[in-house]
């Protein structure tokens, strides 16, 4: 890991509300997925005009089980994404000697995107380096930040819990997914930030995350 000074601005499940965000200044800014509600042509474009035009010297974003023009429509969907922004899935980026991997991966929930059941998810996390230091996960881990009104079941993947207990050794996790678990724990060196914007209801009640490295 390199010892550098980053402000991290976090933001996740956005849902087509992206102009009402107040944004704080930051070297990064990560959306963790769901930036649309059906992830149509018209939201991917006002998703990605807006996201481009953030002054934050690094953008990064990952689909969401909502943005389905990025598992269904692929080659459209990344020749849509600007200059200036990093679309990851399944991949990384080193910025000022960071490193970053986004996976748009969820355990599976009905029928939307990105979703993989136990016989397969796991593949999705082994594929992270041993040496990353900022993972971008649509969904979270188990038992982090991922409780669902109205009973607080934990439904985070109990896999990507076991990848970060047993193998990495991470600085941040940003995650959504799980509206009502909005907010951020710190355990050891590790900050976990659910960074979802709309709460249960789909009311922007939520503010973007500031997680300096």
């Amino acid at each position: 890991m390199v010892d550098v000074v980053m402000r991290v601005v976090c933001i996740s499940d956005t849902h087509n509300r992206h102009a009402e965000l107040q944004l704080p200044e930051g070297d990064v800014l990560i959306h963790a997925g769901d930036y649309s509600v059906q992830g149509h042509v018209a939201e991917t474009e006002s998703f990605l005009g807006w996201f481009a035009a953030q002054p934050h010297q690094h953008k990064i974003f990952i689909a969401g089980n909502h943005d389905f023009i990025f598992e269904k429509r692929r080659k459209k969907a990344r020749a849509m994404v600007p200059d200036g922004v990093i679309y990851l899935e399944d991949e990384g980026v080193t910025l000022d000697g960071v490193k970053f991997w986004g996976s748009p991966v969820t355990p599976t929930f009905f029928n939307w995107a990105f979703n993989h059941g136990p016989a397969t998810i796991g593949g999705y996390w082994d594929a992270i380096p041993d040496d990353t230091d900022v993972l971008v996960t649509h969904g979270p881990a188990h038992g982090v930040l991922d409780r669902v009104l109205p009973f607080g079941e934990e439904v985070g993947c109990p896999q990507l819990r076991a990848a970060l207990d047993n193998r990495l050794h991470l600085r941040l996790h940003v995650f959504g997914h799980i509206h009502e678990s909005y907010g951020q724990v710190v355990d050891g060196t590790l900050t976990s930030v659910n960074a979802s914007f709309l709460d249960h209801l789909y009311h922007p009640s939520n503010a973007p995350v500031v997680v300096t490295l």
